[in-house]
């Protein structure tokens, strides 16, 4: 399972805000990564509701996921609840934005 995990973090991590130069599992965008048998749980969010990027970004995600040997269903729910801040970046991510 672990294993698993790894892989759909590094299939997250192929995904990028087109605003900001870094993948959105270092901006903190995912708030939650839950596998049960083959079906991945993730809760995610933006960085703004106003983002342009609220479609694309979500389908993205899923579809990388989905794309990982041994992934049966992805169950993706964009939450709001925390709304996102800079706190939840990495220190990589504020290393290279300079924060």
């Amino acid at each position: 399972m672990c294993d698993l995990k790894e892989k759909v973090i590094s299939e997250i991590k192929k995904v990028y805000d087109p605003e900001i130069p870094v993948n959105i599992y270092e901006l903190g965008l995912i708030y939650k990564i839950e596998i049960i048998d083959k079906k991945v749980n993730i809760d995610m969010t933006l960085t703004s509701p106003n983002c342009p990027v609220a479609d694309s970004l979500p389908k993205m995600v899923k579809n990388n996921i989905l794309a990982i040997d041994g992934v049966s269903d992805v169950d993706l729910k964009l939450v709001w609840d925390p709304p996102w801040s800079k706190e939840k970046m990495s220190d990589a991510a504020k290393l290279e934005l300079n924060l």
